[in-house]
């Protein structure tokens, strides 16, 4: 054991107080994002008219600047899962893009803790490969060592449960359903801890037995010090798995708060849209 230092006379000391405030993982500063929709113009949408515009530095017929989010901000903490609501195209996939860095805000500032994991990018499978060697490189990709990955293989496949009834494992990506793809993502992303970890509607494709092992997931990640982001348009599933949502409607954030009370004042507004 070290020897202590001799005692020193003089006032006493007070230990500074532990505290348990909270640890933002990503704060959103009045993010704005705009970007640019090209159209076509009837009957002339061949290649050759598009080399051509690109050759004569004209813009395509029918471009129109798109403001997908207006001044959002936020701050999203460890031990978080917060559900995204809103209408269809309302913001919600373009903020979590902007969140994992995939779209620069043309406005305002995202700081994050760590490289969030946006799924299905991060571990994004190849269509002519074998699920099996999807899960090895989407594992890598996920920035697991090879060791982790054939250490949480067998486990990445029993949890997405493609091979229950047949050796799909074994078998191109391609010749599996959209749903059976998504689930195989979701499993090769859940196997790894992340800081930050965004989800856009993957668990609204499997039946009820993969929503609840996601949903237990989900906690886990929670626990294990992380933040998940879900977007999806199934309010049971954010009540379910979210105790903090976010409403965005036509880009601008309509609400912030505790899931239930976002989900209810949403069920409202479409209500009454309706």
């Amino acid at each position: 054991m070290a020897e202590r230092p001799p005692a020193v006379s003089g006032p006493a000391v007070t230990a500074p107080a532990v505290t348990d405030e909270p640890v933002p993982t990503v704060v959103a500063d009045g993010v704005h994002i705009t970007y640019t929709v090209h159209g076509t113009r009837g009957g002339r949408g061949s290649a050759t008219s598009a080399l051509s515009r690109i050759l004569s530095r004209r813009s395509a017929p029918g471009a129109r600047q798109v403001h997908a989010v207006r001044g959002v901000s936020f701050a999203a903490y460890k031990g978080e899962a917060i559900g995204l609501i809103g209408s269809n195209g309302s913001g919600k996939s373009t903020l979590l893009k902007a969140v994992a860095g995939l779209l620069p805000p043309t406005e305002g500032r995202i700081f994050t803790r760590g490289q969030p994991s946006l799924l299905g990018v991060n571990a994004a499978l190849m269509s002519d490969l074998t699920g099996e060697r999807n899960v090895i490189l989407g594992g890598l990709a996920m920035g697991m060592s090879r060791e982790q990955v054939r250490e949480r293989y067998d486990d990445i496949v029993k949890f997405s449960g493609i091979n229950e009834k047949d050796d799909f494992i074994s078998l191109p990506m391609r010749t599996y359903s959209s749903g059976m793809g998504a689930r195989l993502r979701f499993s090769i992303a859940a196997a790894k801890s992340h800081e930050v970890l965004l989800i856009d509607e993957a668990l609204s494709t499997g039946d009820a037995t993969f929503q609840r092992r996601s949903q237990r997931r989900i906690a886990e990640l929670r626990e294990e010090a992380g933040t998940v982001f879900l977007v999806s348009h199934s309010n049971k599933t954010i009540t379910e798995t979210c105790d903090r949502a976010l409403w965005l409607e036509s880009g601008t954030l309509r609400m912030d708060g505790p899931a239930a009370e976002v989900v209810a004042a949403y069920e409202e507004f479409t209500g009454k849209k309706k």
